[in-house]
């Protein structure tokens, strides 16, 4: 008898015990902060980069083709007799700082960059509502002038171009990321006088969850008036990303034969609804070059 009026006095004494354990798991959880994951699942949604980073350690290897227009006719196959190829390493030396070199067929552009994830968006106590990416490009043509041609001789420095980007997201739920770009290009050189060494444009792109390995994807730059809106295009890309394990494939018709920013952002001269579309696909690998345990 008295051993089982031990066990009933102690029996409550542990349930509240085991009570004020789990409140204070609770109020603990409540108060953590934890970073939101994969807004984008690769570093490029279409034309544009998303604020995603390889990771530390990580080196990311990117193919990126386009064909031709599908309006070139059936001479041409609908545009798959022609092509346009980017070949691109990136590299995370943080998890918050990438850098990134690129090679395009299109005017022999060799392109590096820097990313830097300013913000992270996040959950829990003191939650980031959004994650921020800085960008910075530089690119160089080493296509061969025609200097007969041209009345004036082209130096190194006017073949440079430099593209500056805010990338801002935000994850709305685990199927749909939204994101704003505001981007400046300056242009060493243009050809005419009336032409604009410095291109401002306004980005957006999202991407929608379709099922557990696809999603919708699109993004379009808008350029601000000047020289370029009213003698070329805004970029407009619509695409499906397919996870597939190893790697993220990724398949798109856009209007922009270009895929770096000096390209697509103010040179795009096809216009996307009279048939001057190019299908392309990108395909991603990433590598472990560091551990980071």
């Amino acid at each position: 008898m008295l051993l089982a009026g031990l066990l009933a006095l102690a029996s409550p004494a542990r349930a509240q015990t085991d009570l004020l354990r789990d409140l204070e798991k609770q109020t603990t959880d409540s108060t953590k902060q934890e970073a939101v994951a994969a807004t984008f699942k690769g570093t490029h949604i279409i034309n544009a980069q998303s604020v995603e980073t390889p990771g530390r350690g990580t080196l990311a290897f990117l193919i990126q083709h386009r064909f031709g227009t599908l309006n070139s006719g059936a001479y041409e196959f609908f545009g798959l007799d022609q092509a346009v190829l980017r070949l691109s390493f990136e590299y995370g030396l943080s998890d918050r700082l990438a850098v990134g070199v690129g090679r395009s067929s299109q005017e022999k552009t060799f392109d590096g960059f820097l990313k830097y994830r300013a913000l992270r968006q996040s959950t829990g106590a003191h939650a980031m509502p959004v994650s921020v990416t800085l960008f910075a490009s530089s690119a160089i043509t080493t296509l061969k002038f025609n200097e007969i041609a041209n009345t004036e001789k082209r130096s190194t420095a006017s073949r440079l171009d430099y593209a500056y980007q805010v990338l801002i997201a935000r994850k709305f739920s685990p199927s749909l990321s939204v994101q704003l770009m505001p981007t400046l290009i300056h242009r060493n050189y243009v050809a005419l006088a009336g032409m604009q060494n410095d291109v401002y444009s306004i980005g957006a792109g999202l991407r929608q969850k379709l099922t557990k390995r696809v999603a919708f994807t699109a993004d379009y730059f808008y350029v601000l008036p000047g020289y370029v809106a009213d003698n070329f295009h805004n970029a407009l890309g619509l695409g499906f990303d397919i996870e597939t394990g190893g790697h993220v494939f990724q398949l798109h018709v856009t209007n922009s034969k270009g895929m770096t920013e000096k390209f697509f952002v103010p040179q795009t001269d096809g216009n996307f609804f009279k048939g001057d579309i190019y299908f392309g696909f990108t395909v991603a690998r990433n590598f472990t070059i560091k551990s980071q345990l």
